[in-house]
């Protein structure tokens, strides 16, 4: 149990500095920079404040607790939509905010959950409400522990060890947004030019409170959250702890639940479980649901997430391509979503986020978590491939590991066809290289090898310098770089310098931008850079030879890894 709290203490803390919070940071702000609308000494303000935060993070983590644990079954028995709560924070948090901007109405908000006999309003009573507002559309990532929470309180089997896990993680995750409410009122109560006009400042949060509601209600900052690289999956490779996870979930032991989820090659974990408990399917013949028995002959990737992680959003692109590009060679691709918080049980939800993020394949909507189950599944988003016989071959758990799965994708549909060619992802050219090449370049830090010199600051913009001279087969970066476990962003004069032995260069790209290449100091090509990361030929020649390739790109342009031909 306390090897269960420590995990669920960092979980929650990881989680807490996801960028998957980025929609509550600026909310969270606020409320420790507000005041109530009396006027209190400059000497209480600094205490004032520091209630002020304590408050806004207990409301927090209370109405984030009870709603995680059981807002489903809420709902339920009050016979409301499940999305009834989270439409109703948002209100909250903008009525707060009119608040912030109408004084007597803030008095009035407050005053059902102020203390009895308090002579002047403190803050607390209205921190405590905005908290309130802010746990129940708070929405961090998803890692295992809180996938286990979810998993309790969707399925109504919440206990003592689950409560206590929840209060963990709750806790956890609370730590840096109090030390962001706390800064936000140390600002306040040390300027004295923002103290005098606190009146001004009240009004002026009450419109943030107000635009960050309809931010959140419109899911405008979903695309921001998506854009910056998760770093919350610590923990998922502990067995011990996905041991403790599935007890306290009921999940039962199976050979998926020991598959290696790190395993780059092909590994055989036994029969799939067939889809169990569907309530409804999406992207099929007149909804008409699926199963492995009628798929077996085919290769299937079973897909679980839900349209709010982050993490999914991010790895929905490079499924719908796999399913683009090899849909006709006899691959499936069925989406389980399976949801984590309550209104995410809402098909017309579901439907509707599918559209928005470009999901074409099925989708099996998996309320009740009977699929989840059978899988012994304990994250999102997590991959099961299943080959031609119905076996499930490989496991994936989390982002990231994208050119693995294409691969293994490739080699399932091959076998189950000997004699039809499958062809490589869309731009590759199936070429087979007959001398000596340099080797796959990766510039991300997850396996960059070639780098000169070979540091690099990991997840945060750095500057660089090419090395002089720089060897045959080496990388070098110049200019502002972010470099991801997977590839590296451009920034301000990004610039990237390769020494090559190939007849032909390849570069797999992302983001949006350009990218001039130049061979040997001489220009080549202007490459347009934009929509899903794919490959793009850079280089092309009669013969193998050497060669330095130099390439400048415009900020935002994603460098993943180049490939020889």
């Amino acid at each position: 149990m306390v090897e269960l709290v420590l995990v669920g203490l960092v979980a929650g803390f990881l989680a807490g500095i996801s960028p998957c919070i980025l929609p509550v940071l600026p909310v969270v702000l606020v409320a420790g920079a507000s005041w109530p609308a009396t006027a209190e000494t400059p000497a209480r303000i600094p205490r004032a404040g520091l209630a002020r935060s304590l408050a806004v993070i207990g409301g927090l983590v209370l109405s984030f607790s009870i709603i995680v644990l059981a807002g489903s079954e809420i709902l339920s028995l009050l016979h409301l939509p499940q999305d009834a709560l989270r439409d109703a924070g948002i209100v909250l948090l903008a009525v707060v905010g009119l608040g912030y901007l109408i004084p007597p109405l803030g008095a009035l908000i407050e005053r059902p959950f102020a203390r009895v006999g308090t002579r002047r309003p403190s803050g607390r009573a209205g921190g405590f409400v905005l908290g309130l507002a802010v746990g129940v559309v708070y929405v961090p990532c998803a890692g295992p522990v809180l996938a286990a929470i979810a998993v309790v309180g969707a399925t109504h089997r919440v206990g003592l060890t689950a409560v206590i896990l929840t209060a963990a993680f709750a806790v956890g995750t609370a730590v840096p947004l109090l030390a962001v409410a706390a800064a936000g009122g140390q600002l306040t109560s040390r300027i004295g030019a923002i103290r005098r006009r606190a009146p001004e400042i009240r009004r002026i949060g009450g419109a943030v409170l107000i635009v960050m509601s309809v931010l959140i209600a419109s899911d405008v900052l979903a695309g921001l959250q998506r854009d910056i690289p998760g770093y919350t999956t610590a923990l998922q490779g502990s067995a011990k702890i996905r041991k403790q996870l599935n007890a306290l979930t009921g999940v039962p032991h199976t050979s998926l639940t020991s598959c290696n989820s790190t395993a780059t090659t092909l590994v055989n974990c036994g029969p799939a479980p067939n889809f169990t408990g569907i309530t409804a399917w999406l992207n099929t013949p007149g909804g008409q649901p699926l199963s492995l028995s009628a798929l077996r002959g085919k290769v299937v990737l079973v897909d679980f997430w839900t349209y709010s992680c982050i993490n999914c959003q991010r790895s929905l692109p490079h499924v719908e391509a796999w399913y683009q590009e090899y849909a006709k060679d006899g691959f499936v691709v069925v989406g389980v979503h399976t949801p984590e918080f309550a209104f995410e049980h809402v098909v017309s939800n579901v439907r509707a986020q599918a559209a928005a993020l470009g999901v074409r394949y099925p989708v099996a909507i998996d309320n009740n978590y009977a699929t989840w189950n059978a899988y012994s599944n304990q994250y999102w988003p997590a991959d099961y491939l299943i080959d031609a016989q119905g076996n499930v071959r490989s496991v994936h758990f989390g982002e990231g590991g994208y050119s693995t799965m294409g691969q293994l994708i490739r080699q399932l549909l091959q076998a189950a066809r000997p004699h039809q060619s499958v062809p490589n992802p869309a731009g590759v050219p199936d070429k087979t290289p007959t001398g000596e090449l340099s080797p796959e370049t990766y510039i991300g830090y997850d396996e960059l090898q070639y780098l000169d010199p070979p540091e690099v600051t990991r997840d945060t913009p750095a500057v660089y310098r090419f090395p002089s001279p720089l060897p045959l087969g080496a990388l070098g970066l110049a200019g502002t770089w972010t470099d991801h476990a997977q590839e590296a962003t451009a920034g301000h004069g990004a610039e990237l310098e390769l020494g090559f032995l190939a007849q032909d260069v390849y570069l797999v790209l992302g983001g949006t931008g350009t990218l001039d290449v130049s061979v040997n100091g001489h220009h080549t090509q202007t490459v347009e850079v934009g929509g899903v990361p794919r490959l793009y030929t850079l280089y092309q020649a009669g013969s193998a030879t050497t060669g330095t390739l130099v390439l400048r790109a415009s900020p935002g342009v994603e460098a993943y890894d180049f490939t020889f031909g």
